[in-house]
C-alpha cells in the first residue's frame, strides 16, 4: 500500500472520528443544558405554589378570626339576653326593589325562626293567606339584604386589615416554619421531584430569620429565591431560598449513557492511531528490508566473486610455479572467506531479535580488563589510518556481569561504527572512558567522526535503520549493529544512548549496574 493511501486513509478515519466525538459532546452538552432547565422549571413551580399557599394560609387566619368577631358582635346586638342559639344553615335570594337579585347563605337561629313559624301559622287563616304571606316575605327579604351589606362592609374592613396590619408583622409571626417544610416536600413530589433540599427565610433586611440544617451557599447554582408575599411593600418583602445539595448528581445522571460511548469512542480512536502507527511502521520496515536484501546481496557476492575468481587462478598451472603468487591467492581466498563468514554471522543475529530474552552465559568479568583487550585489538586498525585511540580508566569499582563474547562484540560493533564513519581527510580520534556513578559503571566511546543529526541518533538503534550518507559504496552494512548492541545491553539489564552532532562526532554512553565485592 502506497504512503499517500495510508495517508488518506488517516485523514478520512480522523475526520470521521473527531466529527462524531463533535457531535457526542454537543449532544451531551444540550441535554444537560434540557436537564437543567427541566430541574430549574420545576423548582420554580414549586416555590411559587409555596408561596400562594403561604399566602391562602395567611387570608384564611384573617378572614377567621375577623368572622370570629363580627359574629360575637352581631349576635349580642340581634339577640336577646340568656338565649339559646342553635345555627342552621340556610340560603335565600333577595329582590332588591329595582328587580336585581342576590343570593346569599347565612346562618339563621333555631330561636328566630320558631316565632317565624308560629306568625305564619297565625297569618295563614283562610280568608288572609295571600296577603299575609306576602308581606312576610318582603320583611324577609329586607332583613336578609341589611344583614348582607353589614356582611360585605365586614369583608372590607377585612380585606383592608390585612392589607395595613400584615406587612407590619414580623415574618415568623405571620408563617409556620414546620408547615413551610411540608409544603415544600409535597410541591417538590407533586412536581416529580424528590431530592433532598434545606431552606432559608430572609427577612427584609436581609437577616436570616430560619434556616434549616445542612443549608450552604457553596453552590450558588444550587439555591433558588422566592419573595414571600408579593404584595407587600418592596421596602418589607421577604424571601425564601431553597438550597438542593444533590442538583448536580441529578442533572449529570443523565450522562450514565453518555460515559460509556465516550469510552468505546476513545477505544476505538486509539485502536485507529495504534493501527495507523503499525501501518507506517511496517512500511518503513518493508522498506528498511528491501534495503538490507540489496546491501546484504552486494556485501555477499563480493566476497563470492572473489573466491570464485581465485579458484579459477588456481587451475592454471603456472600458478603452481610460482610459490609467491599461490600463497597470496590462497591468502586472499582465506580473507574473503572469512570476511564472507562474518558477514553471514551478522545476519544470524537476526535470530537474535526474534527471541523475548537472549541465551547468554552470564559471569562476573572487570569491565577495565574487557576494555583494554578490545582496545588492543583496534590499535592497529587506529594506526594504519594514522590515528589515535587513548583509554581512560576512571572507574574503581568495575566488576560487571555479563556474557563476556557477546558484550565483547559490542564494543567491537561500537568501534568499528567509529572508523567506519570517520572522516576521510582528517584522523580519527577515539577515546574510551570508564567511571563510576553511584551504584553504575559508565562506558563512553567518543569519535571525531562525521556525526549524525539528533533524530538520526534517537532513531540508530533500530532494525536495518541505516543513516543516509548519500550514494557512498565504502559504508554497506546491514542495520542490524546498533541494534544487536541495544539488545544485547538491554539483556544485562543495563542502558545505551548515543550522543551525536552532525560534524563534530558521536558518543555512545553503555550504563551497566555494578557487582559490588562484600
Amino acid at each position: 500500500m502506497k504512503k499517500s493511501t495510508i495517508w488518506l486513509l488517516a485523514i478520512v478515519m480522523f475526520t470521521a472520528f473527531f466529527a462524531l466525538l463533535f457531535l457526542q459532546v454537543r449532544y451531551m452538552r444540550t441535554s444537560l443544558s434540557i436537564r437543567t432547565q427541566q430541574f430549574d422549571e420545576q423548582v420554580n413551580r414549586t416555590l411559587y405554589n409555596v408561596m400562594r399557599d403561604l399566602e391562602q394560609d395567611q387570608t384564611r387566619d384573617y378572614l377567621e378570626q375577623d368572622m370570629i368577631e363580627s359574629e360575637s358582635r352581631y349576635s349580642q346586638y340581634n339577640q336577646p339576653q340568656g338565649s339559646r342559639i342553635i345555627r342552621e344553615q340556610s340560603g335565600t335570594t333577595i329582590t332588591h326593589p329595582d328587580g336585581s337579585e342576590t343570593k346569599i347563605e347565612l346562618s339563621v337561629t333555631e330561636e328566630t325562626r320558631r316565632p317565624q313559624i308560629e306568625r305564619d301559622r297565625v297569618f295563614l287563616s283562610p280568608n288572609q293567606g295571600g296577603s299575609t304571606i306576602s308581606k312576610t316575605q318582603y320583611d324577609m327579604q329586607q332583613s336578609l339584604s341589611k344583614r348582607y351589606l353589614y356582611e360585605r362592609a365586614l369583608q372590607d374592613e377585612v380585606i383592608f386589615k390585612i392589607l395595613s396590619r400584615t406587612s407590619n408583622e414580623p415574618i415568623e409571626e405571620r408563617i409556620d416554619f414546620n408547615k413551610v417544610q411540608q409544603y415544600i416536600r409535597y410541591e417538590l413530589s407533586y412536581n416529580g421531584l424528590s431530592e433532598p433540599f434545606s431552606f432559608q427565610i430572609v427577612d427584609f433586611n436581609n437577616k436570616v430569620v430560619h434556616s434549616s440544617p445542612g443549608f450552604s451557599t457553596k453552590q450558588s447554582d444550587a439555591i433558588y429565591s422566592q419573595i414571600l408575599f408579593p404584595n407587600d411593600p418592596p421596602a418589607k418583602l421577604n424571601s425564601l431560598r431553597v438550597y438542593f445539595p444533590t442538583k448536580r448528581k441529578y442533572v449529570y445522571s443523565e450522562l450514565t449513557f453518555f460515559i460509556p460511548s465516550l469510552i468505546f469512542t476513545f477505544i476505538l480512536l486509539i485502536t485507529f492511531i495504534f493501527t495507523v502507527v503499525s501501518l507506517f511502521r511496517q512500511k518503513r520496515l518493508s522498506e528498511m528490508k528491501n534495503d538490507f536484501i540489496n546491501n546484504m546481496t552486494h556485501e555477499l557476492k563480493t566476497p563470492v566473486s572473489t573466491i570464485s575468481l581465485a579458484a579459477q587462478m588456481l587451475k592454471d598451472e603456472s600458478i603452481l610455479k610460482s610459490p609467491e603468487v599461490f600463497k597470496h591467492v590462497t591468502g586472499v581466498i582465506h580473507d574473503e572467506t572469512k570476511r564472507l563468514s562474518f558477514q553471514v554471522e551478522k545476519v544470524l543475529q537476526m535470530s537474535l531479535f526474534d527471541k523475548q530474552k537472549t541465551t547468554l552465559k552470564m559471569k562476573e568479568m572487570d569491565a577495565n580488563d574487557l576494555v583494554v583487550s578490545v582496545a588492543n585489538t583496534h590499535a592497529l586498525k587506529v594506526q594504519k589510518l594514522e590515528g589515535t585511540l587513548d583509554i581512560d580508566l576512571q572507574a574503581e569499582d568495575s566488576t560487571i556481569r555479563v556474557d563476556e563474547m557477546h558484550f565483547t562484540n559490542v564494543l567491537f560493533n561500537i568501534l568499528d561504527n567509529a572508523l567506519k564513519y570517520r572522516k576521510k581527510e582528517i584522523p580519527p580520534e577515539l577515546m574510551i572512558r570508564t567511571r563510576n556513578e553511584g551504584n553504575k559503571l559508565i562506558i563512553s566511546i567518543e569519535d571525531n567522526g562525521i556525526g549524525m543529526k539528533k533524530e538520526d541518533a534517537k532513531k540508530v538503534f533500530e532494525r536495518f535503520y541505516r543513516v543516509h550518507t548519500g550514494n557512498r559504496h565504502d559504508t554497506k552494512g546491514f542495520g542490524l549493529g546498533l541494534a544487536y548492541v541495544k539488545k544485547i545491553v538491554t539483556d544485562v539489564n543495563g542502558t545505551i544512548r548515543a550522543e551525536s552532532e552532525l560534524g563534530k562526532g558521536t558518543r555512545f554512553i553503555i550504563s551497566l549496574p555494578v557487582i559490588t565485592q562484600n
